[in-house]
């Protein structure tokens, strides 16, 4: 049997843009070959099973920006096929997107599924193969270099070019590190932070916008400004997802367990004890249960502080001493929490590790050290933020993966 012109391992959304995009460009053989019996199951939980596609950050300057790794090496990347690339990419195959409030884009019908029968109806259409339940055990490449796929049951495949799209899986590591691969130690990214501090759970979703964030290790801090969800384990939210993000290398160093500093409000120290000042002479008959110095803040959040301080919420404000306001106002410039872990769930989605990228051309996305290898999404020791910016590596880096795939065949059909 003639090799295939090229084998796709792994079939998420790397792999599909990767073989949807050789396949439109005149590669005729190609196999997607995936280990379980599901395509794309990624895409179909993400987002909460809408699929948060891509983000609307235009500008390629900006974009990599939200990579804490692999930022630099994706610049040239997103300016060949970036975040508008992939709106038109996918709205030209049938697939209405929206960009809401954040810039998260998402399909307009809210369902991944919709995503999932495009890129499968697209390859499909371009008679791409596909093979579930075919979990590759083994990789080896022949002295004419064509490459033999093994799977677990001993059936083979045979290609002419390979490409890793197997995302954060520990067998895609390994097939790359029995190619000749570096990997960097895989660790978790965008996760949530448990805390036991008493009483927490009474605040159990809570959500307050625009909240300063700093993680205090020993070595490095690390601060974040977004929106903050409590929940009955600890703090979620975007703005603790991107900073579990951009710390993920540390935190796993320091065993997750750090000091979490919360500003519950924007005020300067000035400014927050004028506020008091002003609650104390204009509303002293007030109890400070029904008068709060920050509005954003809840009125369970506000319970929960005064408890955390050891203040009577019956109280007056007239009535407070010097040092009780002086404790309010501190609490609302750095509340201090101990964080002991990461959520109980084991919520992460993206890891932070992978396949050494100095070791691979980003600008095509193949190996410099095993020619016909290439790589696309996950399985590359890239990750961003969260928000779209995951799934957009993906579609560029398979995007890129399929142009140069093409290209190579074109090469060859030529000679």
């Amino acid at each position: 049997m003639e090799p295939f012109d090229l084998a796709v391992v792994g079939g998420g959304a790397a792999g599909f843009m990767t073989a949807i995009t050789a396949a439109e460009n005149g590669v005729k053989k190609i196999i997607i070959l995936e280990g379980t019996s599901k395509l794309m199951e990624k895409v179909r939980i993400s987002g909460g099973g809408r699929c948060n596609v891509t983000n609307a950050t235009w500008i390629p300057n900006e974009l990599v920006e939200n990579y804490p790794r692999g930022g630099i090496q994706l610049l040239e990347s997103f300016n060949r096929f970036a975040a508008g690339d992939v709106y038109d990419w996918f709205e030209k195959k049938g697939l209405k997107l929206k960009i809401e409030e954040d810039l998260r884009v998402f399909p307009v019908s809210n369902s991944s599924s919709d995503v999932i029968d495009c890129l499968r109806k697209s390859a499909l259409s371009k008679n791409v193969e596909i093979i579930k339940k075919f979990y590759v055990k083994e990789i080896s490449k022949t002295p004419d270099n064509i490459f033999n796929i093994f799977s677990l049951k001993k059936a083979k495949v045979t290609a002419k070019n390979i490409i890793l799209s197997t995302g954060g899986n520990p067998s895609g590591y390994k097939l790359a590190q029995n190619l000749g691969h570096t990997i960097v130690k895989p660790v978790p990214s965008l996760f949530t932070f448990s805390t036991k501090e008493p009483n927490l759970d009474e605040c159990s979703g809570v959500s307050i916008k625009g909240i300063d964030i700093e993680i205090k290790l020993k070595n490095k801090n690390f601060q974040n400004r977004g929106d903050l969800l409590i929940t009955h384990w600890g703090f979620s939210g975007p703005a603790v997802l991107k900073l579990s993000s951009i710390a993920a290398r540390e935190l796993y160093s320091q065993k997750y367990k750090f000091n979490l500093i919360i500003k519950w409000s924007s005020l300067s120290y000035k400014e927050l004890k004028e506020k008091v000042n002003h609650l104390r002479l204009n509303k002293g008959k007030v109890n400070l249960i029904n008068s709060r110095p920050v509005p954003l803040l809840t009125k369970r959040l506000w319970i929960f502080l005064l408890k955390k301080i050891g203040i009577n919420n019956e109280k007056k404000w007239a009535d407070l001493l010097a040092d009780e306001r002086e404790k309010i106002i501190n609490t609302l410039m750095r509340d201090k929490y101990i964080i002991s872990g990461k959520g109980p769930f084991g919520e992460e989605f993206v890891t932070s590790g992978g396949v050494k990228i100095n070791e691979v051309n980003f600008k095509s996305m193949e190996s410099l050290i095993c020619p016909g290898l290439f790589f696309s999404g996950e399985v590359l020791d890239v990750d961003g933020i969260t928000g779209g910016f995951n799934f957009q590596h993906c579609w560029t880096s398979g995007w890129i993966a399929g142009m140069a795939v093409s290209k190579l065949n074109q090469s060859i059909i030529n000679q």
